[in-house]
């Protein structure tokens, strides 16, 4: 705890605000667990990386009615097509003599 203080007080000499910051946020809200758990179509808990990343795609998917993505990362991107077209020989032509 006194090790703690000391570097709060360090940050707060040498101005390192956000340093600061962060540990007296870190201070008030005390130890925070963090659950990653979530629920399958089922209704199923499910805790392992592997299960939840296949729930959200599935998630996206259903939200965005997307269809046919095979995998996660394995997705095609797009580009747009540029707006504005090419200039012609002509339009150089004529705004070079301009």
């Amino acid at each position: 705890m006194r090790a703690k203080i000391e570097e709060l007080e360090a940050n707060s000499k040498i101005n390192n605000i956000r340093d600061l910051y962060r540990g007296i946020n870190d201070f008030k809200k005390g130890y925070q667990p963090r659950c990653n758990i979530v629920k399958n179509e089922k209704v199923d808990l499910v805790a392992d990386s592997r299960s939840i990343v296949v729930r959200w795609r599935n998630y996206f998917s259903q939200l965005f009615n997307v269809h046919g993505v095979n995998d996660v990362g394995q997705g095609e991107i797009h580009t747009a097509e540029p707006l504005v077209p090419e200039p012609s020989v002509l339009r150089l032509s004529w705004l070079s003599a301009s």
